[in-house]
């Protein structure tokens, strides 16, 4: 198994595309023979591309998730769109039925040791991205 992996799918934003891209997720960690299901992985693909589709407002006709794992360092998972909005922190106090995936995405990131960033493309769009700790010994 090579010490540095990558992949990278561009679908359109649409809202069935949030389940292509999970499993697209699922499929190339089971092929670099890491635990396919991991629901905290999954639950951050979804979230990310969920926001891809609907906070871009139609005017991002695609979004790309990008993975790398670089083995015993990290793994980080990508999602691109072109729309120039980024994502917005809402207040705690705030109470509606959606717009809470970025604080889902913040907790998990947090609870196992990861990062979250936000960076601008050279297109005016952004990359949201997570990277956690990936020791093999416990995910492998």
């Amino acid at each position: 198994m090579a010490d540095h992996q990558e992949a990278t799918v561009t679908l359109p934003s649409d809202p069935a595309s949030v389940s292509t891209a999970r499993r697209h997720v699922a499929r190339v960690l089971a092929e670099w023979g890491l635990a396919e299901d991991d629901d905290t992985i999954r639950l951050i693909v979804s979230e990310l591309a969920t926001n891809a589709v609907q906070h871009t407002f139609g005017q991002s006709p695609t979004f790309t998730v990008d993975l790398r794992l670089d083995r015993d360092v990290e793994f980080c998972l990508g999602v691109t769109d072109s729309h120039p909005r980024w994502p917005q922190r809402l207040p705690a106090a705030v109470r509606q039925d959606n717009g809470r995936g970025l604080v889902i995405i913040r907790a998990l990131t947090k609870e196992h040791g990861g990062r979250l960033s936000v960076s601008p493309t050279p297109d005016g769009g952004k990359t949201v991205s997570v990277a956690l700790p990936w020791p093999v010994s416990a995910r492998a």
